[in-house]
């Protein structure tokens, strides 16, 4: 118990990191439907008068 290693910030980088893998997700996600999501926003858009 005489030496206890700072963990502050190791639990900051697993933090970043966690970050920066949804980051990814969401990318990856709006990059597959983007598209077809603003076609059919177009559509509705179009239909109403």
């Amino acid at each position: 118990m005489l030496f206890m290693p700072a963990e502050k910030g190791q639990g900051l980088v697993e933090y970043a990191i966690i970050l920066v893998l949804v980051a990814i997700l969401v990318i990856v996600v709006v990059r597959m439907f983007g598209p077809k999501t603003g076609n059919t926003f177009s559509s509705i858009n179009n239909s109403l008068p």
